[in-house]
Formats: C-alpha cells, sequence, structure tokens
C-alpha cells in the first residue's frame, strides 16, 4: 500500500445534484493541484457517481503525469450486483477503471454488515487528504467526512 503522506482519497454522494461534467473538472483541476504538490497515489471508493468522477479524472491526469496512481478500493467484488441504480454504461466504465487502476483492493469478499463503512475507513486510513463532494450531513460520504476530520486528515471540499 502507498504511503499516507503521498495518498489522497475520494469521497462523494453516489447522486450529484451537479452537472457531472462540470463536477469532473473540478476534480481534475483540485487533483492536479494535489499531484503538483507531491501527491503520487489517489484512492477512491469504486461507488457510481462521485467515484466514478474522481477514478476518470484520475485516469485522465495520468496522461499527463505518468508517475501517478490510481487505487481502487472496493467493498466487496462486483458492488453493481448488490446495489440498485447502476446502469450498464456504469457498470462498463467501473470496470474499466477496475482494468486501469495500478492497485484493486477488496477490503471484504462479500457483501456483509458494515462493508461500506469499512471500506471508508480504509480510504482515510491510508490518506492524508480527503477530497470530498459533501451537500448533506447524512450517509456514508458524511461519515467518511467525519472520519477524516476526527483523524486528522486535511479536508479538500469540492
Amino acid at each position: 500500500m502507498a504511503l499516507p503522506d503521498r495518498m489522497v482519497c475520494f469521497t462523494g454522494h453516489r447522486e450529484l445534484k451537479e452537472d457531472p461534467e462540470l463536477l469532473f473538472y473540478k476534480v481534475l483541476e483540485k487533483t492536479e493541484q494535489l499531484i503538483r504538490q507531491g501527491y503520487v497515489y489517489f484512492a477512491a471508493g469504486g461507488a457510481r457517481g462521485f467515484d466514478a468522477i474522481a477514478a476518470q479524472a484520475v485516469l485522465k491526469l495520468e496522461e499527463k503525469y505518468p508517475h501517478i496512481r490510481l487505487i481502487l478500493v472496493l467493498p466487496f467484488p462486483q458492488p453493481y450486483v448488490r446495489e440498485g441504480g447502476w446502469t450498464q454504461e456504469d457498470i462498463r466504465q467501473h470496470e474499466e477503471h477496475k482494468k486501469r487502476a495500478f492497485q484493486v483492493i477488496y477490503t471484504r469478499k462479500a457483501y456483509g454488515v458494515g462493508c461500506y463503512y469499512h471500506r471508508n475507513r480504509y480510504l482515510v486510513d491510508f490518506s492524508s487528504v480527503c477530497l470530498c463532494y459533501q451537500y448533506k450531513n447524512t450517509g456514508g460520504t458524511a461519515y467518511t467526512v467525519s472520519y477524516a476530520r476526527e483523524k486528522g486528515r486535511k479536508i479538500i471540499p469540492i
């Protein structure tokens, strides 16, 4: 696993309140600033919505900065089988991200109670910065941002 002082994690909602293309460019800009500060590893949770946008931004920036690495931290294999809301395009993109990622980590072998919280804590525990897209104070994103704050991580909102 990467060194925490060189790793950034992403957290954000599955449902987007912003235009996805605009959000993509905001993530691209913030991530590039972090690359210029020396961050190399970028960990995303593999969910649809913000996680997918973050992974796509890192893969795009990898073209310009070939030394950076996308790490996917997934709660279990094939989350789209268990979760609702995934389109065929979401699934195709998820599988593409897994193929192109530097590393794919599964925090559990199968779905189980608390598996998403376990994944979210893992993301924070191995990072020093948390780049987040949060518009509500409930759910997994709010928990992850709160946990990152509690652990003393730098929080960068989008």
